[in-house]
């Protein structure tokens, strides 16, 4: 005979440990909530199997193949007593609230009044802390948009379709990256523009190699006394190659440089590349897009 001493040893949290999402509701299997009541599965379900009229759809289901291995995967529990030769069944908060009907003992009404707390505890604790949630969700979203681009570079890289379309340099590619940029730069028929928020000599260094006579404007954070001392000593010395640079508008997240009309996004700033992991790929959008926002 079961005791009160044995509930006390299966607190709430347990309990909710033993709570699932699956359809959008939250739900027990058949096999945790057997364990719970200390009764045999299947002797559970042939009893609910007895009442069915108790336990309409919404109350209780069973899952198909797919949900069981994705649940399996994302708890652990594919080593479950007995296996997988039956699907389990998931009993909503209603369909545990109609087992008090047909499981009777004094240890299954406790038992059950128990996991009811669990059920309404846990909904307290969801809309408590909703905001929380809906903020954990965005970042799930924005992780898995990242975690979906980085795998099509991976691809990509592996596959060889990825040369055309964009350029990564491991950390310490230093000549390999800047070498790149500056062929870039050479290959600039009319106009330049770097939108870069860290701009320095090497910066400078690296915006000579383009052709006299190209138009070239720089857009930063800000532009300080020494920042404008050093382009006013380049542009005397280089009257045919004049820089000219401006404060944006809009703050300005990412790096971008349009070489005449194309625009190409940088993974960090140019004076950088090379020193980490760094990336530069053509991006097919109109570069008005970014200038009309500097």
């Amino acid at each position: 005979m079961q005791t009160n001493e044995s509930l006390q040893q299966i607190g709430i949290e347990e309990i909710k440990t033993k709570i699932h999402e699956i359809r959008g509701l939250k739900v027990m299997l058949d096999r945790d909530l057997a364990e719970l009541y200390q009764v045999e599965v299947g002797q559970m379900n042939r009893q609910v199997k007895r009442n069915t009229e108790r336990f309409p759809e919404d109350f209780r289901f069973q899952l198909s193949k797919e949900e069981w291995e994705v649940l399996k995967c994302q708890i652990g529990i594919s080593k479950l007593r007995g296996g997988d030769r039956q699907l389990p069944y998931a009993f909503t908060e209603q369909g545990v609230s109609a087992l008090s009907g047909i499981l009777r003992t004094p240890f299954a009404i406790q038992m059950n009044i128990c996991i009811m707390r669990a059920f309404v505890s846990m909904r307290h604790f969801i809309t408590e802390n909703a905001g929380i949630f809906q903020r954990l969700d965005l970042v799930e979203k924005h992780q898995l948009e990242t975690d979906i681009k980085i795998n099509n570079i991976l691809d990509g890289l592996e596959d060889g379709t990825l040369q055309e379309k964009a350029h990564i340099f491991s950390a310490g590619q230093i000549y390999e990256a800047k070498a790149f940029i500056t062929e870039l730069i050479r290959n600039a028929k009319h106009r330049i523009i770097l939108v870069d928020g860290y701009i320095s000599a090497p910066t400078i260094d690296l915006l000579h190699a383009r052709q006299d006579g190209v138009e070239t404007i720089i857009y930063t954070s800000g532009v300080g006394a020494n920042l404008r001392l050093l382009m006013k000593q380049y542009n005397s010395q280089y009257p045919l190659k004049k820089l000219e640079i401006k404060k944006w508008v809009t703050e300005q997240h990412d790096r971008w440089i349009i070489i005449d009309d194309e625009l190409w996004h940088c993974g960090a700033s140019i004076r950088d590349a090379g020193i980490k992991t760094f990336g530069i790929d053509r991006i097919g959008l109109n570069a008005r897009i970014i200038l009309d926002q500097l």
